[in-house]
């Protein structure tokens, strides 16, 4: 895969730091040049999205299970939010629920991708997403290539 020529500024919420440290392990593995900021929950997220200063992300990915401000409700006040609502979103998550899921799409999520699962696998799924040319990133896949990976089954790309 060609590099893209540009760095790209991933945000990453999750509030478990094993997870975290495995998005970081991804992201060195895939030969990328991405600036990631992680962020631990969020109340947080939402703070920083809001901080005038802070350049916004070209894309997020959003755990689902947070404590205190989950990721379905941050999701909801992301598109809800004119500043915001550009921004890719990418739910990286443990869980997997079908019926989430299509209340995710249709919240306005991008992209569903199950975490841990398989190394190459993931590697794959998010090297697809960060590969995108910009113009196709910033508009929301059609709903059959919204599950881009799940642990159960290898990722078709």
């Amino acid at each position: 895969a060609m590099k893209p020529p540009f760095q790209l500024h991933l945000l990453l919420t999750d509030d478990d730091e094993d997870d975290c440290l495995f998005f970081q392990e991804l992201m060195e593995n895939l030969n990328i040049s991405v600036r990631l900021t992680i962020i631990a929950g969020g109340p947080q997220l939402m703070n920083w999205l809001n901080e005038e200063t802070n350049s916004l992300p070209d894309l997020l990915f959003l755990d689902l299970n947070m404590p205190r401000k989950n990721g379905y409700e941050c999701l909801a006040e992301i598109k809800q939010d004119p500043k915001l609502k550009h921004i890719p979103v990418i739910i990286y998550s443990t869980a997997l629920n079908l019926v989430d899921v299509d209340s995710l799409y249709k919240t306005g999520a991008h992209y569903y991708i199950q975490k841990p699962g398989d190394f190459n696998g993931l590697a794959k799924a998010i090297g697809h997403v960060l590969n995108l040319p910009e113009e196709t990133r910033r508009l929301q896949p059609k709903r059959s290539d919204f599950l881009l990976f799940h642990a159960k089954r290898p990722v078709m790309i």
